[in-house]
């Protein structure tokens, strides 16, 4: 058992904040990671003394995508027994409370993702964002490409999902998806700050708001059943093993 919990758990009022905890990864997710928060999630679901959610993480970046060592080892990233919520346990798991997103430094791939399955996301204005699969011989199969075009333009989720390019809090903003852009340092309290505010409000409002406002923007079941197809197929590829293996060796793809 791993003496340092992948998800540092912490109630503030009626704010419940989860904190990604594989600092020395970049909090990359694994199993373990998705277990955690998974489980972190399904504990504040069923928690009538929690009002919202916030999720930072811990080290000099918020998440790095998928543990490129764990994939390449064939060791599973998904909760074991859930493995209905998705990578990271939260990419597919319907919370009943508002999550809110801290984002410093770096979110790519997975991490863009758990950002996106938020409702709200506070960034630091150093933060960039990316789903750099494609330069891997992989595609952004946590969501991503399922809901990065229903929150900014089309063409620019596309540009985005093409080419791998990074994209700053402030341009995320610009397009709406970041809520706030926050100095270097402060994401974690100005997040609190926002959930302390949903969380004051009358708990059956907020959980019903939530529920009609995910039924607006929820992602149909037949496009995720795409989706596991096509992760399944591409991910098993001799390209997505050749990418991977190539970035982990720092060294151009053949």
């Amino acid at each position: 058992m791993n003496a340092v919990p992948d998800v540092l758990v912490e109630q503030r009022g009626a704010v419940l904040v989860l904190t990604l905890n594989r600092p020395h990864r970049l909090n990359a997710i694994d199993e373990g990671l998705s277990r955690a928060l998974g489980d972190a999630l399904d504990r504040a679901d069923r928690d009538n003394g929690v009002g919202a959610v916030v999720i930072a993480a811990a080290g000099k970046a918020f998440c790095a995508g998928m543990d490129l060592d764990a994939f390449l080892g064939g060791e599973p990233i998904r909760h074991p027994e859930r493995p209905e919520w998705g990578i990271a346990g939260i990419v597919r798991h319907q919370v009943c409370v508002p999550m809110i997103a801290a984002v410093h430094g770096v979110a790519a791939g997975g991490g863009f993702e758990i950002a996106l399955a938020c409702d709200l996301v506070v960034a630091e204005e150093s933060a960039r964002f990316a789903l750099p699969e494609i330069k891997l011989g992989l595609f952004a199969a946590a969501g991503g490409l399922l809901r990065l075009p229903a929150r900014i333009p089309a063409q620019v989720a596309a540009e985005l999902a093409y080419t791998g390019r990074f994209a700053t809090a402030t341009e995320l903003a610009g397009w709406g998806l970041v809520n706030r852009t926050v100095p270097d340092g402060t994401a974690l309290d100005a997040a609190i700050e926002l959930a302390a505010g949903i969380a004051a409000q009358a708990p059956a409002a907020v959980r019903a708001t939530k529920q009609l406002l995910s039924r607006a923007t929820a992602v149909e079941d037949e496009a995720w059943a795409v989706n596991d197809e096509l992760m399944r197929t591409v991910f098993s590829t001799d390209d997505a093993k050749e990418g991977v293996n190539a970035f982990l060796g720092n060294r151009r793809a053949r």
